[in-house]
């Protein structure tokens, strides 16, 4: 049998827990839930899933630090949310785990707790020491990458620049081959500006640094068209051109792909030594603990990572 895949089980006070415990039960997949063993099995009896699990389904035991009222954030469980994930990650890197999958999280929680926590990207790429990452969202037929991620509106025009955008495409290039298995890779590029600039007339960061940068990238042999208008990108007809979009910022792209995946999407952290897939949505810190939340886009998200990992253990590179 393949090593298991790590899953990180999320704020415990949301529905990470529950739709962790669901994908595991019902995957055929060898996993290894990373969470307090108490809490999944609450968080199974209250979706109605036999307990113990399946043998294929492991747990790692990371204690919470407080005890959890579903739907209720406590700031003293933020270094657990933070223990999990070191742990997949460490099993990843060690070989124990093939892939992790990781349960939504709620960043303003982990920095109520005087811990600085922009999301799972950022952190995955500090703690793996990887100088740059790309988000990648899967669903609905599409595939739609991100320039920058978690940034300010006021701060994405000055975090696009020609150094971070050929970092970016190099990754997303490279990735979508080694592990999407793509041969000759397709990347449709957003202009950053409604109308991709008119002509420098509504910005000219498309003239100054997209366009030379795409330019810069197909004479690296990456095949990078664009700069496109983002309402002209994402239609039907242009969007069976290309393999993958590169948005700028992360409300440009996201919410067309959301509208038509919501559920069933799975985000992907690109540019790794590791695989990791997760979850395309919040905590549902409403639904927590009620039974009735949806592990749609947990089981994508898992069975994503295992099409991704194959049968190879990951390793540090």
């Amino acid at each position: 049998m393949s090593q298991p895949i790590a899953i990180t089980t999320g704020e415990p006070a949301g529905i990470g827990p529950e739709i962790a415990v669901a994908a595991a039960a019902a995957s055929r997949l060898a996993t290894v839930l990373i969470g307090d063993a108490q809490l999944l099995r609450g968080a199974a009896m209250a979706a109605g899933i036999d307990w113990p699990l399946p043998s294929r389904v492991g747990i790692e035991h990371v204690a919470v630090a407080a005890p959890v009222v579903a739907g209720r954030l406590d700031a003293r469980n933020a270094r657990y949310v933070l223990d999990t994930l070191d742990a997949a990650i460490g099993a990843c890197l060690r070989g124990r785990c093939r892939a992790m999958v990781t349960a939504p999280v709620h960043k303003g929680v982990v920095n109520d707790a005087g811990v600085a926590f922009t999301g799972h990207t950022e952190y995955l790429a500090q703690r793996t020491n990887t100088p740059h990452v790309v988000m990648l969202l899967v669903g609905g037929g599409m595939r739609v990458a991100l320039a920058s991620t978690h940034l300010p509106l006021a701060q994405v025009a000055g975090a696009i620049t020609a150094d971070s955008l050929a970092a970016t495409l190099d990754v997303l290039d490279h990735d979508l081959r080694a592990r999407f298995g793509i041969a000759q890779p397709r990347i449709g590029v957003a202009g950053l500006n409604p109308h991709a600039g008119e002509g420098g007339h509504l910005g000219r960061e498309e003239i100054d640094v997209i366009a030379p940068s795409l330019a810069a990238a197909r004479a690296r042999g990456i095949d990078a068209a664009g700069p496109f208008p983002a309402d002209t990108l994402f239609v039907p007809a242009m969007l069976s051109r290309f393999d993958a979009v590169l948005a700028m910022y992360h409300d440009q792209g996201l919410p067309v792909l959301k509208h038509a995946s919501f559920g069933h999407g799975v985000n992907v952290t690109l540019g790794l030594p590791i695989v990791r897939t997760s979850v395309d949505h919040g905590t549902a810190l409403d639904l927590a603990g009620a039974g009735k939340a949806d592990a749609g886009s947990m089981m994508a998200a898992l069975a994503l990572a295992d099409r991704l990992a194959g049968d190879r253990p990951s390793a540090v590179r």
